[in-house]
This record gives structure tokens, sequence and C-alpha cells, in this order.
């Protein structure tokens, strides 16, 4: 299987090492390279693998399917749209030492990197982001293109929602819904359900915007 990674800046590359760590560990699979629209980037290397083009010159390059490597949520929610509209398909990548109940489902584009954790009944959505060694307790949901940061903690039957941001080092109770498109600060704890477009951030959380 032939994967593309588009984008090859910080989270592009954790990206790419999660796909080389699951290649160690016997995935069959070839990082054919990256795409990235810093044409500055094209025909170098980043992390032994060549920057072939901008993300505009997918059709061009041979692959089986994609992921994205892309941190912002509203940008790599938009591109998932497009890309699947176009008919791509993506991959899925899981650090191997990510731990996953057995009923824990993952959807396709979604990235789990170093360290994560996901208890029963867990959920992941597409093209959703579990960073590295946060965790997420049973029954949690994380809707398709939020991003949960490094060193954040979920309880159990949290809610994510879709495009939320939910910053470094972070926690959040029991039952708590955060909104979709919200942004929860690094170091906040969530007591209280986050509304929809919110920023909120501090012990307990409080609105910031």
């Amino acid at each position: 299987m032939k994967i593309i990674v588009m984008g090859a800046s910080g989270h592009g590359q954790v990206v790419a090492d999660v796909l080389f760590q699951m290649w160690t560990k016997g995935r069959e699979m070839e990082i054919v390279g990256f795409l990235d629209d810093d044409a500055s980037l094209t025909g170098t290397r980043v992390m032994g693998l060549n920057v072939l083009g901008k993300l505009a010159d997918l059709p061009a390059m041979p692959h089986d399917c994609i992921i994205l490597g892309i941190g912002d949520n509203a940008v790599r929610a938009r591109l998932y749209a497009e890309l699947t509209g176009a008919g791509k398909r993506f991959a899925t990548a899981i650090h191997p030492s990510a731990v996953l109940a057995p009923d824990v489902v993952v959807s396709q584009g979604a990235v789990l990197c170093a360290g994560t954790v996901i208890n029963t009944g867990g959920r992941v959505g597409e093209n959703a982001i579990l960073n590295t060694c946060a965790s997420v307790d049973h029954h949690s949901v994380l809707g398709a293109h939020s991003h949960v940061a490094p060193g954040v903690h979920l309880a159990g039957n949290v809610r994510v929602g879709e495009g939320a941001l939910v910053g470094i080092g972070s926690c959040a109770v029991p039952g708590i819904s955060i909104g979709a498109w919200s942004v929860v600060g690094a170091g906040t704890a969530v007591i209280r359900d986050v509304p929809e477009r919110a920023t909120v951030g501090g012990v307990p959380a409080k609105p910031l915007a």
C-alpha cells in the first residue's frame, strides 16, 4: 500500500513517524513521501522522505491512499472533504505503542500517536488526532476532525465535538460535552459542558472569548 503524507511540517513528520513505526512492526506499506504547499521544500528530503511537490500535485503521484499531516483542524477538515469528494482513500495511523480496548472504533484518516490509550467503548471520528500520551476513558467519543493534544486526559463518557481542539495537558471530568469547533486552552480543567465554538481556559474552565 503506497501512502502519501499531506503536509511535511511538524505534525506531518509525527504522522510519518507513526506510519514508519507501523511498518517496522510488519504492516505492509510504503511511505511514498510528502506533499506540502511550502514551495521551498519541494525537492528536499524530510525524515529521509522526498517532498514531492505541492498538495495540488497529488493526482500525478502514484499512491493507493493518503493521510493528512496538518494540525489545523479547519484546514484538515476542508482538505478531507475535498479529497473524499474526489474519491481518495485515507489511511489510518495507529502507533504500535497505543493501547486500545478490543471494541474501540477508529475511523479512516485518524491518527493515534505514541503512548495513547483508549478504553472500552471509545470512538474516534474520521480525520481526528489523538496526540502523544493522551488518554480517553470508557465510552468517550472524539468527533471528526477534532484534535486531542498531548497529555490530555478525558474521563468516561466525554464527548468531543467535530473540529474541537482540546489543548495540551487539559483534562475533563466524566460526562462532559465539549462542543463542535470549540477550543479548550492548555492545562484547562473542564468540569462543565463547553458550548459550540466557545474558547475556554483555566482551572476550572471559564470563557476566554
